[in-house]
């Protein structure tokens, strides 16, 4: 039987390099994208701790035509399956993302929005269209967004650009959902607690990889009546 096939973004650092760390420890075959490659020293060290079962390929995620090229590589990583067709992914984890501090009401940049909603919301959706021909039917596709995406949850004025973006991402879940549906494809917006990274800060409470692994079981147990839903990282649904 094939190994499951798995790409993860923003993999060099943060959440993403413990998916990555979790992925090959259950034996998973991880596509692992990152801005520069060259200097993931982390990422590299573990590709060289796996050879054959990680590989490390560039991708800007707010940059479509770095989707493209990706999408090109891509099947020359993958290979043939054990029937002599093309192997396809099983999984998909969106997880590249940005979070700009320091944002404060009457001094917002048009800059800083555009690049967070270009890296966290059309970066997701754009690069999901682009490797769909290269997803398995029955896959899925789990993107990170943030429970500060609620809009039903605001209760402050904060993180603006971030709250905006990561909103914007989870209604791109919601219609790759209903793009996907005929496939069998799961696509979810997981939220994964305020986790132990340097995007979370010093105050954050969840470990990385308390936060990955229960990420992972709520992945599994997800199914195609599943798409669309919106998650935190003990499989609780959380609110629009």
């Amino acid at each position: 039987m094939d190994k499951p096939h798995t790409l993860v973004t923003g993999a060099n650092r943060g959440l993403g390099l413990e998916f990555v760390r979790q992925l090959l420890a259950r034996g998973d075959h991880v596509i692992a994208a990152c801005r520069k490659p060259g200097k993931a020293t982390a990422l590299n060290k573990l590709a060289g701790d796996h050879p054959g079962r990680l590989h490390v390929l560039p991708l800007d995620v707010a940059d479509p035509k770095s989707h493209v090229e990706l999408a090109r590589e891509l099947p020359l990583v993958l290979g043939e399956g054990e029937d002599g067709a093309p192997a396809r992914l099983g999984l998909l984890i969106n997880n590249a993302g940005v979070l700009h501090s320091g944002e404060r009401f009457g001094r917002l940049s048009a800059s800083i929005v555009e690049d967070s909603f270009r890296t966290n919301a059309m970066g997701p959706l754009l690069l999901t269209q682009a490797l769909a021909d290269a997803l398995a039917d029955g896959a899925k596709v789990a993107n990170l967004s943030s429970q500060l995406g609620s809009i039903a949850g605001v209760s402050r004025f904060g993180t603006p650009s971030y709250n905006i973006s990561k909103a914007a991402q989870n209604m791109a879940t919601a219609l790759l959902a209903q793009a996907l549906a005929p496939r069998g494809i799961c696509v979810l917006a997981l939220h994964p607690g305020w986790a132990q990274t340097d995007m979370g800060g010093s105050e954050a409470t969840v470990p990385a990889a308390e936060a990955v692994a229960g990420l992972l079981r709520a992945i599994e147990a997800a199914t195609p009546e599943s798409s669309g839903r919106f998650l935190d990282w003990q499989g609780r649904a959380l609110p629009w």
